[in-house]
């Protein structure tokens, strides 16, 4: 108990903890999750991205999103300049800002369950189809 609660003042000083969050101004230093996750989810409607990708990001006639195991840095380079029939979203359509936001919302959509879990491909997989 004693190392925790001096694990947790060391992170205080150090500016690790929710102090370090909020700079003398008052103004949060970064957005919180949940709101970067609302932003994201405006955008992803905004922006349409629903209809390629399908509203809970399982695919469709775009790729499937989630689970999306990808680097910040990597989703903004891929969305600047992407492969196949996916439009370019250059700095001037969406900033990095926002795609850091997107992503946040791509990422706190829940994966795909396999195939055998969902009702009517497990029937058709065990009735041979």
């Amino acid at each position: 108990m004693r190392q925790k609660v001096v694990a947790s003042c060391i992170a205080v000083l150090c500016g690790i903890g929710a102090a370090a969050q909020t700079p003398a101004s008052g103004a949060p230093s970064q957005a919180p999750v949940a709101e970067s996750v609302q932003q994201g989810h405006e955008l992803y409607l905004k922006y349409s991205c629903y209809a390629c990708h399908g509203y809970d990001g399982h695919g469709g006639a775009g790729a499937r999103l989630v689970p999306l195991a990808i680097t910040e840095a990597r989703f903004t380079a891929y969305v600047r300049n992407p492969r196949g029939r996916m439009p370019p979203y250059t700095d001037r359509v969406l900033s990095d800002a926002q795609l850091a936001d997107l992503l946040a919302y791509i990422k706190s959509l829940p994966a795909s369950p396999p195939a055998d879990q969902i009702p009517l491909l497990s029937r058709m997989m065990a009735a041979g189809k």
